[in-house]
């Protein structure tokens, strides 16, 4: 019997744990940014200004772990974070995030299977498998905006104190890529609009006569990006390993911190788990798009609730939601 919807998000994940306090010239960094962006006149520099305001939708994503990222990301330096910070907020309204980019527009590109949320990795990071075989060898912005969709949707479904992705890409029985282009544009999105949002990505069975495509790519990454990635992994009936050294040593100890993935989190084609998944794009997308839905208007209830203002902690507002599950996974 086959699967065809994501499964449960999980409740908690077993590091996760609260904001620490900050130090205290991080915190003053911090509260700079803050003060910049609550202020009751502040408008998007060279925006209109009927629209400069932030919206509600623009608001909500200016968490406080959302300024973190980006103070990070400038290395606290809280005049380039606000720079950055406001590059993406015009960046998102132009790219379409939350008025083009719809269900309904991607859809097309959904329905062969080429990329879709399934699981967690064992940091409760949720997991895009991605069939570099279904992606057009052709640059398509569609095909773009579809994947910057899904990663949209992989921060939907993360859970307390989870901040970041995973990525799953199987070569296996594929000898060519998709289009350098359309991959270089995705990797630049991600690495200038989405800092510190990516995990890991394991790329497995990856053949050699791909190894240019990626020494090229990997040029055009920065030293964040590219140390996330990890070829060809170890998959066995124990789960997925990065390296061979880790999964003896975890055959020998069972040390958990070793194991990025549990066999029940991920699907048997490809990855030797224990789901048998099969993409059926009727039951997955109905199921996707109502459980992220779904769970994102709980999440903007409940931060209304807690006041509906930058700098609200996604801690406090995933925690508020954090029983949201899929009911009624059905077999076929």
């Amino acid at each position: 019997m086959s699967i065809s919807v994501p499964l449960p998000i999980p409740t908690n994940s077993h590091d996760a744990v609260p904001p620490s306090t900050l130090p205290e010239k991080e915190q003053t960094l911090y509260d700079c940014v803050l003060e910049h962006f609550s202020a009751a006149d502040y408008t998007l520099p060279n925006i209109n200004q009927e629209g400069a305001a932030l919206t509600v939708d623009e608001k909500f994503w200016l968490s406080y772990e959302c300024l973190l990222r980006y103070l990070r990301a400038t290395s606290w330096n809280a005049d380039a974070a606000i720079k950055r910070l406001e590059d993406t907020l015009k960046w998102r309204r132009e790219f379409g995030i939350y008025d083009k980019i719809t269900p309904e527009y991607v859809e097309p590109e959904a329905r062969n299977g080429k990329a879709f949320i399934f699981g967690c990795d064992t940091h409760g990071r949720p997991a895009i498998y991605m069939s570099p075989s279904k992606l057009s060898a052709e640059e398509s912005f569609r095909t773009i905006q579809f994947i910057i969709w899904m990663i949209e949707r992989a921060v939907d479904l993360m859970g307390p104190g989870v901040e970041t992705l995973a990525v799953l890409a199987d070569y296996a029985g594929n000898t060519r890529n998709p289009s350098f282009g359309m991959v270089r544009t995705i990797v630049d999105i991600v690495q200038t609009h989405y800092p510190e949002r990516l995990g890991l990505v394991l790329i497995a069975h990856l053949p050699w006569l791909l190894n240019t495509f990626f020494k090229l790519l990997m040029a055009f990454m920065d030293p964040y990006t590219r140390q996330k990635l990890v070829f060809n992994p170890v998959i066995n009936e124990n789960g997925v390993f990065r390296t061979t050294a880790d999964a003896e040593v975890w055959e020998a100890q069972a040390d958990s911190t070793l194991r990025v993935f549990e066999p029940d989190q991920l699907i048997q084609e490809g990855w030797n788990g224990t789901q048998p998944f099969v993409y059926s794009h009727a039951a997955y997308w109905e199921a996707l798009v109502t459980l992220c839905e779904e769970r994102r208007s709980r999440m903007v209830a409940a931060w209304h609730c807690m006041g509906g203002k930058v700098g609200i902690k996604e801690w406090d507002v995933k925690a508020a939601v954090k029983d949201e599950t899929i009911k009624g996974i059905d077999g076929e």
